[in-house]
């Protein structure tokens, strides 16, 4: 059987990302909100936004996120980038932003905005701090503990410094389960340690496996994986040809 990277963003949005996803995606939200003691979400909805066509999956660029709404109307959205394309921050609080944005109809009053929660699963380092996992709210730069608004929320999990970690606690944290089973070199027995530990994971991976067993999910995963190859050596291309153009204008400049 074919074994996929899970956190290929296309590959994570199929496991994630569609109806009959919630108990997966609750438990996963669940343990990465407990961080901030967020009230443990009991109901999620899924907001299906796209239909996963061989243009969208083959386009680079292409955001290929998830979005649902909790019970009380906050807005979650949830990006995987493994690769550092750049102004993480900036492209992190854009999307905030058009959700949040989105979540008002022309006429309505602003106390109608629903709070949004954005989450990154990025594999580089977008925070300058050792945590794998930080959050940032609008605090005031002087009294720390006075809070602009709880309207923004936005989390960043660095899997780098996660498989980095010492002492892994997969029996009690359940984000330490679930960021383990999103390592692609995970061994048979832990993951069967995993699903035995947990009902909401061993329901990822049976998604998964039957992903696996469907011909154009497969052909889109290669196909997504391809086009984040030839950006990648894109970007080589382009760096290299940087570097050599920077040494022949400084022998140049030494004639």
């Amino acid at each position: 059987m074919h074994k996929f990277k899970p956190l290929n963003d296309f590959i994570f949005g199929k496991t994630f990302g569609e109806k009959g996803d919630e108990e997966q995606l609750l438990s996963l939200l669940n343990a990465i909100l407990a961080k901030t003691k967020h009230k443990k979400l009991v109901k999620i909805e899924i907001v299906e936004h796209r239909t996963f066509t061989a243009e969208i999956v083959g386009d680079k660029t292409s955001i290929l996120d998830i979005r649902a709404v909790a019970e009380d109307g906050t807005r979650i959205n949830i990006e995987v980038q493994l690769r550092d394309y750049g102004n993480m921050d900036r492209r992190s609080l854009f999307y905030w932003s058009r959700e949040f944005a989105g979540g008002l109809a022309k006429g309505e009053d602003y106390s109608l905005l629903s709070n949004v929660i954005a989450i990154n699963i990025v594999n580089f380092e977008a925070v300058a701090v050792d945590d794998f996992h930080t959050v940032f709210h609008l605090w005031e730069d002087t009294h720390r503990d006075c809070l602009l608004t709880d309207a923004l929320e936005i989390h960043f999990i660095d899997m780098k410094k996660f498989k980095a970690l010492p002492g892994k606690d997969i029996k009690n944290n359940s984000l330490h389960r679930w960021l383990t089973f999103f390592d692609q070199n995970i061994s048979d027995d832990t993951l069967k340690e995993l699903m035995a530990m947990d009902t909401a994971i061993y329901k990822a991976n049976e998604k998964m496996e039957f992903l696996a067993n469907d011909k154009e999910v497969l052909r889109l995963y290669h196909l997504r994986e391809m086009a984040q190859i030839d950006y990648n050596s894109g970007m080589k291309k382009a760096k290299d040809e940087g570097r050599t153009e920077g040494k022949a204008e400084g022998k140049a400049e030494e004639k």
